[in-house]
């Protein structure tokens, strides 16, 4: 499928996309580009394809970041984030492609409710404890969707660290996360040589998208890049439950 010219149409930008989120934005609508990949891609295929891609873009962001992050607040969602993929690996070996077409419709739209919410929760710390919970869900969700951004954002959201803190420990936690993702999916098989080759055209994609997510982190507000991808995510999200449901 990845010959087709709509795939070459929708993902060049799906990957741009998750680039300027990662690179600029904490990570958290990152997975939007797996989510659309998967309205045109088998849910794994498109898991596969976007795995490597977003490695480089991990690469590409480190530099600018390094040593601005809050090691403490990283390290709990680390440790917790490894038992998370372990459970995420044993999920992907029962559910077919509806469920996780279902799966990742639901995450795209929770995450959507999750940021219109009131805040007021987030006003209090949450203790270390219910960090490597949320730790255990982003590797889960991360592992089953790219979608590990949202449950490490409710916790690190509530700890108090500064715009450019938060976006330098989303970029050392989904570093090692992604690490830890790649083993278990070659040995599920969801790398393909299709998907392998479609990722070496689309880096250059990927790296344009991290650049531009650097400079955009101090210069754009997160209200106008998120209300983009609000629009997004629910189109998205209905579009995967329905192909799942019926």
């Amino acid at each position: 499928m990845t010959d087709s010219l709509t795939f070459w149409m929708l993902a060049p930008i799906a990957v741009l996309f998750a680039g300027v989120s990662k690179a600029g934005f904490g990570s958290g609508a990152a997975f939007a580009s797996a989510a659309v990949l998967a309205l045109i891609l088998p849910p794994a295929q498109a898991l596969g394809l976007m795995l490597p891609v977003l490695m480089v873009i991990d690469l590409a962001t480190l530099r600018p970041y390094w040593g601005k992050w809050h090691w403490p607040e990283a390290r709990v969602l680390i440790l917790g984030g490894i038992p998370g993929v372990v459970g995420g690996v044993a999920l992907f070996r029962v559910a077919n492609d509806d469920v996780l077409r279902l799966l990742m419709g639901a995450v795209s739209l929770g995450f959507v409710i999750w940021q219109l919410w009131p805040r007021a929760a987030t006003r209090q710390k949450m203790p270390v404890r219910l960090g490597g919970l949320a730790g255990a869900l982003a590797g889960f969700t991360s592992f089953v969707s790219h979608a590990g951004g949202p449950p490490a954002a409710v916790y690190l959201l509530s700890r108090g660290l500064g715009k450019t803190a938060y976006q330098a420990t989303t970029v050392l936690v989904f570093w090692v996360i992604n690490i830890a993702k790649f083993v278990p999916y070659a040995f599920l098989g969801v790398f393909t040589a299709e998907t392998l080759r479609a990722g070496v055209v689309l880096a250059p994609f990927a790296l344009l998208g991290a650049w531009i997510g650097v400079r955009l982190h101090h210069a754009v507000s997160e209200r106008v890049f998120f209300a983009l991808t609000y629009t997004l995510l629910s189109i998205t999200g209905v579009t995967l439950i329905c192909n799942a449901l019926f």
